[in-house]
């Protein structure tokens, strides 16, 4: 899973920091967000998607993985 933030879209309404702050932060000199980190877990794809969901602005952005092209499901096997 991959996030993308738009920091020129934030707010700083601090929702994605409330419902993940363990991954989310927001910024000490203008409180735009900021990921604490950029690896996650399978267990915190929900909060990253719920954090998604919720940002008012439309600055964050879950990008989820593919399956790939190549496996037995895209062959039909």
């Amino acid at each position: 899973m991959k996030v993308s933030l738009d920091r020129d879209r934030c707010c700083s309404s601090g929702l994605c920091v409330s419902n993940a702050p363990e991954i989310f932060d927001q910024d000490d000199h203008d409180g735009l967000v900021r990921l604490r980190r950029t690896t996650f877990q399978p267990s915190e794809y929900p909060d990253l998607r719920l954090a998604a969901e919720l940002c008012p602005c439309g600055a964050i952005t879950v990008t989820e993985d593919t399956a790939p092209a190549d496996g037995p499901a895209a062959t039909g096997s």
